[in-house]
């Protein structure tokens, strides 16, 4: 709380009306985004990682508000990609002058864990397959513990023990849709994540009206560590397998067995570092969707 304060002590310096408010949890801090701005508020602020803008996104898709951030996560992927300052001092300073930019947003429909359906706009990154499970099996409290080092070390044992499963994915593209299986499908907007992935999709772009998709049409758990090293290193390293591509929807579901039946098995789906829940899932774009402060 005292990062927020810092930053809030900014911003009334500055001559702005601001106030803080602790977020109730996931599900309400939609509620509490629309809330501030009917009552007149022109800019929240999201103060937290990737899973907390994600959150208050939910509350202003649509609305002519500007989304600030104060980055306070572990991996604060958006904060990198807008080349935010990480403390809250200088990002609250930032803010000061940062420009309104309008963006578009990717919204997924899904089934959430009870069966029901479910839908949730995206602005960094939405995962199917090996990645959400990552979040499935990822203690929350040792995630607040540790941080990133949680994330490597869980990301290494599915790496060497997960048995990936493929899922039928139909994309749109140029005009006709294809389908394919893939054992993990990212759906990407920003261009660069920070720390040891950088660019996880080549292409990516907030100014973009579209996803980068990134298809694994292998389970070589190699081509897996070889894509990641590709970002960490910088390279432009094609890996066998992988695939990239601009599209602006994209339908999963579960992959037939050999006698035709639908394969009774969960493979989840993940939005900003966030579980949601299961195939299938029907991704999109939502353009003009929201107002981001962007720094100079």
């Amino acid at each position: 709380m005292a990062d927020v304060e810092s930053a809030l002590l900014v911003l009334r310096n500055a001559g702005i009306q601001a106030s803080a408010a602790p977020t109730r949890g996931a599900s309400d801090a939609a509620d509490q985004a629309k809330q501030a701005i009917t009552e007149g508020c022109d800019t929240v602020f999201a103060c937290g990682g990737d899973g907390t803008v994600h959150d208050v996104l939910q509350g202003m898709v649509g609305t002519s508000a500007a989304l600030g951030i104060i980055p306070l996560g572990t991996a604060n992927c958006l904060a990198h990609d807008l080349r935010l300052p990480l403390s809250p001092e200088s990002a609250a300073h930032a803010a000061l002058v940062a420009k309104p930019r309008r963006v578009a947003v990717g919204r997924v429909a899904y089934q959430d864990f009870s069966g029901k359906p479910s839908q949730r706009d995206f602005i960094v990154t939405l995962g199917i397959g090996v990645d959400a499970h990552l979040f499935y099996k990822l203690d929350p409290l040792a995630k607040r513990r540790f941080g990133m080092v949680a994330y490597c070390a869980k990301a290494t044992r599915l790496w060497l023990t997960h048995k990936m499963e493929n899922f039928v994915v139909e994309i749109a593209e140029a005009g006709q849709r294809r389908q394919d299986e893939v054992s993990q499908l990212l759906a990407v907007r920003i261009r660069y994540f920070g720390g040891i992935l950088r660019e996880l999709a080549p292409g990516a772009s907030l100014g973009r009206d579209d996803l980068r998709l990134v298809l694994f049409h292998t389970r070589n758990r190699w081509a897996y560590l070889r894509y990641i090293l590709r970002g960490l290193f910088a390279t432009n390293w094609k890996v066998p397998g992988i695939e990239l591509l601009h599209s602006a929807s994209a339908v999963c579901r579960a992959a037939a067995s050999p006698n035709g039946a639908t394969r009774n098995s969960r493979i989840f789906v993940e939005a900003d570092g966030e579980l949601l829940g299961t195939l299938p899932a029907e991704i999109s774009v939502v353009r003009d969707a929201v107002t981001l402060l962007v720094p100079h």
